[in-house]
Formats: structure tokens, sequence, C-alpha cells
């Protein structure tokens, strides 16, 4: 079958889900897909960037899965160390996890243990009004889990609620966390508590492989990391979706969509390059781009109620400045033997409430590549603001000071060992569970009842979708597609921290 005899697939979007499902398409159907990328690069927040020879990885990407599909998938584009060649560039290297929250100007083990550090960091009067607490939720849990406040606090108690979740969720998302669904703490830390924690520190005294029997993902203590950072990996599944066929055209954004009896019948597409315009017939449409912009391209065809949803869904945007430093400042509780002082962890969570700062990623310890110089140490400092705010609108220059000054301020750099340094931001990184959201149904119930028209992904559905809930999705989609099922509940059934649904099928 020639390409004009086949059926096109138009996948709005390069990242992990849009490139899933082109190439489970690829390889399962005779639809041929293209790609619409509005970048110049794939991946979109899974990408990496390539400043001077040091990679960023853009909020930090494990390479971990429940799904034994996800995982086989992703070492057959990327094997991992264990048994590719030692010399080779195309393999997912082993990696440690240490995450650790920084509070009190001290390191925390994450998630929370009952230990000396702990106890010692926080003072027995702080620690006896934990264990309090703790114990009056469970005697005494709120009964309604309306709000992210009601679900931790259940699960922590309110003590520790204030020590450790409020600032700092509070800080990622801009709001308060009684304003915040608890549907995201059910995505994203379901199933994560104290009675897990221990559970998992006294499960750990008789199983060696803890990254296979973690319960949670948020306790997985390894996992595989593409030598090149997490692009890489997109870089390469890009590759092979142009090798069997299909199309990515890079700067082409989708802004149009016509809908006809119930169906999308093409997509308008400005290309960014030159300013021209075309449109493009298909018979299935996936759409990972942010479904205020999907319904935007929609327009009026939409009935009212839908584009005022859509229009005021909340997004929070994520601003990294790159710090390249000869050397940290030394810190008793770093656990760093190396002479650039170091520490060791992939990412600390930074609880300081007089810093803006949210997250420093130490790149150096994701994989050894991503540095040119693996003398220096590359950081990534992660702030969460809204598009158009005060930090959002801060020039380059600006935002590279205020990381420099706060980085400093809570004694982790000496400002005259900065080497280099850069800015990227990224616009709806994180779709967001307040304000107009509570109506979201709306919205999905009206696309959802567009019969070919797929929505897959982190921003394709508004949800807070780890990168392998997004390619889970994508294969859901194909599945559907493939098998003939019209009922798409299937795809929004992904994404349940504690079991993936096709697991208990052995898939």
């Amino acid at each position: 079958m020639n390409d004009s005899e086949k059926k096109i697939a138009i996948i709005i979007g390069a990242g992990p889900a849009g490139l899933t499902a082109a190439l489970e398409l690829l390889r399962r159907t005779n639809i041929k897909p293209i790609v619409l990328e509005a970048d110049d690069c794939v991946g979109g927040i899974s990408r990496t960037v390539n400043h001077h020879g040091n990679r960023i990885d853009i909020g930090g990407h494990r390479f971990f899965s429940k799904s034994e599909w996800v995982m086989n998938w992703w070492q057959k584009i990327l094997p991992s160390q264990n048994v590719a060649p030692t010399d080779s560039d195309k393999v997912m290297l082993v990696r440690g996890r240490l995450s650790r929250i920084y509070y009190l100007r001290s390191f925390f083990d994450y998630p929370i243990k009952l230990s000396a550090n702990t106890i010692g960091n926080l003072g027995l009067i702080r620690m006896v009004k934990i264990g309090l607490s703790y114990l009056s939720a469970m005697a005494f849990p709120r009964k309604s889990e309306n709000t992210l406040e009601d679900f931790l606090i259940n699960r922590f108690g309110k003590e520790l609620f204030l020590t450790f979740f409020k600032d700092y969720t509070e800080k990622v998302w801009g709001v308060p966390c009684d304003q915040i669904s608890a549907e995201w703490g059910a995505q994203r830390i379901k199933g994560l508590s104290i009675k897990a924690a221990l559970k998992h520190a006294l499960g750990k005294m008789f199983i060696k492989n803890s990254a296979k029997q973690a319960e949670n993902t948020s306790l997985i203590e390894q996992f595989l990391y593409p030598k090149f950072g997490p692009g890489q990996m997109w870089e390469e599944v890009a590759q092979q979706v142009t090798k069997l066929g299909g199309e990515i055209r890079f700067q082409h954004k989708a802004h149009g969509v016509r809908i006809e009896n119930g169906q999308i019948k093409s997509i308008r597409v400005l290309d960014t390059t030159n300013g021209s315009e075309s449109e493009i017939p298909c018979e299935i449409a996936f759409s990972t781009m942010p479904v205020r912009d999907l319904v935007q391209a929609i327009g009026n065809v939409a009935p009212e109620d839908v584009r005022a949803i859509a229009n005021d869904l909340p997004y929070r945007d994520f601003i990294t400045v790159g710090l390249l430093v000869s050397k940290m400042k030394k810190n008793a509780q770093s656990q760093s033997i190396a002479s650039n002082n170091m520490p060791p962890d992939n990412w600390i969570y930074i609880q300081e409430s007089d810093v803006k700062v949210g997250r420093l990623q130490i790149f150096n310890n994701w994989s050894p590549w991503m540095v040119h110089d693996p003398q220096k140490v590359w950081m990534g400092l992660e702030y969460f603001c809204n598009e158009g705010d005060t930090l959002w609108n801060l020039s380059d220059d600006e935002m590279k000071r205020l990381g420099t000054s706060e980085m400093a301020q809570i004694g982790m750099i000496d400002p005259q060992d900065i080497e280099d340094s850069i800015v990227i931001r990224v616009p709806k990184a994180y779709p967001a569970y307040f304000g107009a959201y509570s109506q979201f149904e709306t919205v999905r119930k009206y696309l959802n009842s567009i019969s070919n028209l797929y929505l897959i992904g982190r921003n394709g559905m508004h949800r807070y979708n780890n990168q392998d809930h997004s390619m889970l999705t994508a294969k859901v989609a194909v599945d559907n597609i493939v098998g003939g099922v019209t009922d798409k509940s299937n795809i929004w059934a992904v994404n349940i921290d504690d079991e993936y649904h096709e697991e208990k099928s052995g898939k």
C-alpha cells in the first residue's frame, strides 16, 4: 500500500505520548502518522537541553515504571547497561535514587524516615507533636477528602503536613492546599504514607532488590536513565518513526480544527519558520496539546460552556536556572566525599520558605555524561510560576542573579564559584487541579464525543502524568484503534500510581 492509500493520523506534539502513538501506529497498523511539533526538537518537557556541552534534564525524569510493557519498550530503544556494550553511547544507565529535603538548613531523608538524623534535625518537641498529630489523624480522619490538605493530613497528620508538605506544595502550585483537588494526591502520591514508608523500610531488611519490590513509585531506589539525558530516548524514537515512514514536522503549530458530523476532518497548521498555513486532512487525530489550546483551535463549533471552562483551566509554568560551579560549599550533612563538595542527590526539595526556588537538581548524579567537565558541578534550580507573573517576566540576567543569591543564601554555593549559567522557560508544564478544573468533566465529555479524536499525554488530558503514564495512554489509544473499540474510558483509567490496569492481565 502506498502512502496515498493509507489513512492519515495527525498527532499534535512530539513528546513521549505523541511519539509513542506514532511508533505504535507504524508497528501495528497501516496508518501513516504525521507528527506536528511546534518546537524545533522532540521530547516536550522530556527533552534534553545542551548548553556548552552541559546537558539539562527539565524536571528530572526517572525511567522506571510498574508497567512491564513500558520497561520493555524503553529498553528496545535503548538497552540497559546490563546488556549493552560498556562503551556504547546508546545505553540506559542503572542509577541509584536519592532525593532529600532541605529544611532548617539541614538535609532530611525523603521519604521521611524515623531516624537519628530526622530526630536530631527536628528536635524532640517537634517529633512529639508530629507523633501525636499522626495518631490523632489515624483515630479521627477527615471523613471527606475533597482537598489536597484533607488527603495529606489523613495520611501524615497535621503537624507533619505543616512541616514538610504545606509550604513546598504551595510553592509549587501557587495556591493554598485547601484549594487544590484531592485528585492530585490520588494520582501522584496515592499509597505513600507513614505506614507505607515503614513497611518499605522493614522490607529492605529482607529484600535486596527493593527497586523491583517497592510498593509505590515514590519509594523506588533504582531507575534507568539514558546516558545523555531523557531527550536521547525520544530522539531515538523519532528516528525510528521517520525510518518506518512516519513524518515529524518541526515548528508546525496546529491552530485550527475542522469538525464535521462529530469527526475531525482536517487540521490547520501554521509553519512558524515562514508564516505559511496549510490544511492537512486526516482520518484520526491524537492531541497532546494543552486542552485550553485545543478547544480554542476547535472554535465556535464547541459549546459555549466547554469553551468557557477550557479557557479558564489553570496551568503552572516552570523556569530552570542552570548553574555551573567549580565547587559547592561543604555541608556537614551533604554526605559528599568529592573534592567539589557535590552532594549525592539526584534532586533536593528546597522546603525553606525564605527562598523562591523549589527544587535543586544535580545533573552529575543523573549521568556523568550530562556534564562536560566532571570536576565541575552542574545544577538546575527549579522555579514554579505563572506565565506573565513577576517571576516569569524577570529577564534571564535577573533570573540568574536570583538563583545565585538564593543558592548562596541557603548555604549551597559561593557566587564567586559560578562559571556559566542558562535560563529555560517552560510554559504549561503542569496542568493544575484547582479553579475551573472542578468543571473539567464537561470539557472531557465533549472532546471524547469527537469519535476520531484521542486525548493522550499530560497536557492532552490535563492530567499530571509521568512520562510512562503518558506512553500508556498512547498505547491504549492505539489498542482501541486496532481493536475497533470506541469507548475511550480505558485511556482515562491510566495513571493509578498503585496499580496499572494492564498489570492484572499480565501484559
